[in-house]
């Protein structure tokens, strides 16, 4: 496995008036999100700024390949029109390691 750092934007149907939690489908993208998470595929992912107000999100995934980090997010029901993938980026890290504070549900 390797890991990627992924960058996905908020989509055309994001509606910028209600916050994250609010959006349609949030209960469904929740559950999606922390599914992966249970099964270690997302390590870590959150938006580039404030919760509501960050018009990026940032995943890093451990994925065998590109190809198995989009499978896995193409499944997701806030693809693509809640969010779409702007980049994805194989990551070494060359210092520290992930640090391990137990895992954060989106619920």
């Amino acid at each position: 496995m390797a890991l990627f750092a992924v960058i996905r934007s908020r989509g055309p149907a994001w509606n910028w008036l209600l916050p994250m939690r609010r959006q349609d489908d949030w209960a469904a993208h929740a559950a999606y999100m922390d599914a992966l998470a249970d099964d270690g595929f997302i390590l870590a992912a959150g938006p580039l700024g404030g919760e509501d107000d960050a018009p990026r999100v940032l995943y890093l995934i451990d994925a065998a390949d590109p190809t198995a980090v989009e499978a896995g997010l193409d499944a997701d029901p806030w693809t693509p029109h809640r969010l779409a993938t702007l980049s994805i980026e194989p990551w070494t890290v060359l210092v520290g390691s992930l640090p391990s504070r137990g895992t954060t549900r989106a619920q």
